[in-house]
């Protein structure tokens, strides 16, 4: 994943030189590199697009109508506010789950 967001990054220039050379090292890899550009789209459509690995909204530009651009923008803040919020909670039940696994396991270990 880090690999195809580096070469987004790069443009559709770096994606053609990644599949010539994965040609010239392997002829499969080229062909690899080949139908993933197609499949993905990155061949013909906008390959400079951010995936959701980052985890932050991406902000557009203004739309000219300041209400809607100030709601646009509350809304994103709120939405990752929750989502980092909801981050949080996932790694506490985690932390939970993994005390409780280690409480049974000591516990099992006093008896045993």
């Amino acid at each position: 994943m880090q690999a195809r967001d580096w070469l987004d990054a790069r443009g559709k220039p770096a994606w053609i030189i990644a599949m010539i050379l994965g040609f010239v090292a392997a002829w499969p890899v080229g062909l690899a590199i080949l139908g993933y550009m197609i499949w993905s789209k990155r061949m013909f459509g906008n390959c400079t697009r951010r995936h959701a690995g980052a985890g932050r909204f991406n902000r557009v530009e203004t739309t000219g109508n300041a209400a809607f651009d100030a709601y646009r923008d509350e809304t994103l803040k709120r939405l990752e506010d929750e989502h980092s919020a909801f981050l949080d909670f996932l790694q506490k039940l985690r932390e939970a789950r993994d005390k409780a696994e280690f409480d049974q396991f000591m516990e099992e270990r006093r008896q045993g």
